[in-house]
């Protein structure tokens, strides 16, 4: 009897097992190692990462990891698009009148760091004179503008760590001010820099939810938190990545064709994805075209006139504020939330469509007119004659100008990065912040660009010329 109670009771699932799991949308940095960074087997690990996998588990709901920039996942908090946001980002009073916080869960400060090679920037008082680079938002970057003035140096403003350690390198800044766990990681990392202050103090580190709203998740951090101290996990996913003196805990350094190897498979999926929206975006591109080719060669005022705002728009409007503006303003505008693989599409499309608008255009008016008043004159009704007779004819001039836009599209993804859309160069980016290897990753890219480019450029030739015997 007992048998088949407990054999019945597998078989009829709980409630509370039948109830599928709540699935938050977290926004992240995922360049900010070792908080939060890319392994080679391209999963994202480090403190905040394991941190709310881990408090997910305990609260008994599903996150999706959605990596952004810092900048950037917080105007997609704002917009909607994430339920939170964790990236090492310090709680501060400012960002408390937008956002609501949980319980800090690592205390932060920032240092000073300078190239190894360097032996003239001993303290804030050589510093005098020169230019010093800060990271967006980072307890670095309030530090220095704290005490710019008072030691008479400026500030040079990027969005990733790397570019940091990238911009003292090649001699633009004198030294970098990051949150010292980051710098340490980066020292470790073998990137070429040194220490030669002490940590500052600093302020705590916190998750992020609008104010005001999903505090249900807010509630199960910070009871998750809590277990996890409790429990001993806490202290354990931090001693992954940082020793007890705060000092980084990396593997063996990497040589640079380990670093190929290890990221290749990276490489190719980017590679992979920035052809597959660079399809899809033309092929939308090609239908906006069409249309408002179509118009802007009408008899009619009206269809030129709208055909011609199109174009002034979309062709007016920089690539990188087109797609800001569809991923972070429409949904915030609007109320509503917009997946990152289609805000780029979107902007993609609307850029090449113009541009598509314009080659049509240009093709169907190069066409000597004659042609049109001659099947006009023999009764050819207009959209036969164009379809019959003018399209034929002006596809064959307009195939040099559609390879370009091709080659410039597949380009244009890059820029999606900025939004988080994992393409060939949001794949480097990643690899970039767990090497600090920056010339053989940018140098990969570029060869797989010009690999890919070169294929598909010889490819259109081949067709042109086949268009131009046809």
């Amino acid at each position: 009897m007992i048998f088949f109670a407990s054999f019945a009771g597998s078989l009829i699932p709980s409630a509370h097992a039948a109830e599928a799991k709540k699935t938050y949308v977290i926004g992240t940095d995922t360049t900010f190692a070792p908080f939060e960074f890319q392994d080679a087997n391209g999963d994202f690990v480090g403190i905040d990462m394991d941190l709310i996998k881990a408090i997910a588990a305990d609260q008994g709901f599903e996150v999706r990891i959605q990596s952004l920039g810092f900048n950037a996942a917080l105007q997609a908090l704002q917009s909607g698009n994430v339920d939170g946001v964790i990236a090492g980002m310090s709680i501060t009073d400012e960002r408390k009148q937008t956002f609501d916080f949980s319980d800090p869960y690592f205390e932060a400060g920032p240092m000073m760091g300078v190239a190894a090679n360097n032996d003239t920037i001993k303290s804030y008082e050589d510093l005098r004179g020169k230019r010093v680079a800060v990271k967006t938002g980072t307890e670095g970057a309030t530090f220095a503008d704290s005490i710019k003035d008072k030691y008479g140096f400026t500030i040079a403003t990027f969005d990733d760590s790397t570019q940091l350690v990238d911009e003292v390198k090649a001699g633009g800044s004198v030294a970098y001010f990051e949150d010292y766990p980051v710098l340490a990681f980066g020292i470790a990392q073998g990137n070429g820099m040194k220490t030669v202050t002490e940590k500052e103090p600093g302020g705590s580190y916190g998750f992020a939810v609008n104010k005001g709203q999903n505090q249900e998740l807010l509630q199960m951090f910070n009871k998750g938190l809590a277990n996890l101290k409790a429990n001993g996990e806490y202290d354990a996913i931090q001693a992954k990545y940082l020793s007890a003196d705060g000092t980084a805990v990396v593997g063996d350094k990497l040589s640079k064709w380990d670093v190929i190897w290890t990221s290749m498979p990276a490489f190719i999926k980017g590679m992979g994805l920035t052809i597959y929206y660079t399809i899809v975006s033309l092929f939308f591109a090609f239908i906006l075209g069409l249309i408002f080719g179509s118009m802007k060669v009408s008899h009619n005022k009206v269809l030129r006139g709208i055909s011609t705002v199109f174009v002034d728009i979309f062709r007016g409007i920089p690539l990188l504020l087109l797609v800001s503006f569809v991923y972070f303003a429409i949904p915030q505008a609007f109320g509503f939330t917009m997946q990152v693989w289609l805000a780029a599409i979107i902007a993609l499309s609307l850029n090449a469509g113009a541009y598509v608008t314009e080659i049509i255009r240009g093709g169907i008016q190069s066409i000597d007119k004659g042609q049109m008043e001659a099947a006009r004159s023999l009764g050819v009704p207009y959209q036969t004659a164009m379809r019959k007779i003018i399209l034929p004819q002006a596809i064959k001039v307009m195939v040099p100008s559609f390879i370009n836009q091709m080659v410039i599209t597949l380009k244009d993804t890059s820029i999606m990065s900025v939004i988080g859309l994992v393409e060939l160069m949001q794949s480097g980016k990643l690899v970039i912040a767990r090497t600090y290897d920056t010339f053989t990753v940018y140098l990969v890219m570029a060869i797989m660009y010009l690999i890919v480019i070169t294929i598909l450029t010889k490819i259109a030739d081949r067709l042109e010329r086949r268009v131009s015997r046809g």
